[in-house]
């Protein structure tokens, strides 16, 4: 059986919400399941000396204009959060909690956090509204905001940010196929081609 696809991405990464609507389909095309890897751009900054894209003059005001123009092309609704760029650890901590318990109910939170983040612009930096997100799928909110201060939990996501840097990871969304990286949600088609190709 094929490898699946990692898909890395941070919480706070419009771009990954694009991508995040995208990757389950391009992967099922080609029979790989998708792996999905939730990390902090924040830390890896601290190694690249990056910074967020909105953030950088002229560059980010391009970049506002072109998550819209893609989200219109994908059909899907945009709308950045009040508070942007925001933090994540509390969405991905929930991730790999549920993750170890759940994949599929794992992703289904991460679409859910996504699609509240950039699909109805509202805020999920906070535990109470990750909480919240997660009670709408089923979950027990007293236990999942547990999970947050959970050591093992804090420590897993630690372990999975480190494990990105030495694999190299930098950006969000970025794509693993077979070892070949794919960075930013405009290598999709990229990725789908070296799929359908074998490589280059």
């Amino acid at each position: 059986m094929s490898a699946p696809i990692d898909f890395y991405f941070d919480f706070s990464s419009p771009y990954g919400y694009l991508a995040a609507e995208q990757i389950e389909a391009l992967g099922a095309k080609h029979g790989r399941g998708i792996t999905w890897r939730p990390i902090l751009l924040g830390v890896v900054f601290q190694q690249t000396g990056g910074q967020p894209l909105l953030n950088i003059p002229l560059k980010g005001g391009y970049a506002r204009h072109d998550l819209a123009r893609s989200a219109r092309l994908l059909g899907l609704p945009f709308q950045l959060p009040p508070e942007f760029p925001f933090m994540s650890v509390a969405a991905c901590r929930a991730f790999y909690w549920l993750y170890d318990q759940d994949p599929e109910k794992a992703v289904a939170l991460a679409k859910m956090l996504y699609r509240e983040a950039f699909g109805a612009g509202r805020r999920i930096d906070s535990g109470e509204a990750v909480v919240k997100a997660a009670e709408s799928l089923g979950l027990d909110g007293g236990t999942v905001a547990e999970a947050l201060n959970d050591a093992a939990v804090k420590q897993h996501l630690r372990d999975e940010v480190s494990a990105a840097i030495s694999k190299g990871v930098f950006g969000s969304p970025l794509f693993v196929v077979d070892g070949e990286p794919f960075w930013g949600h405009d290598r999709l088609e990229q990725v789908d081609l070296w799929l359908q190709r074998g490589g280059w």
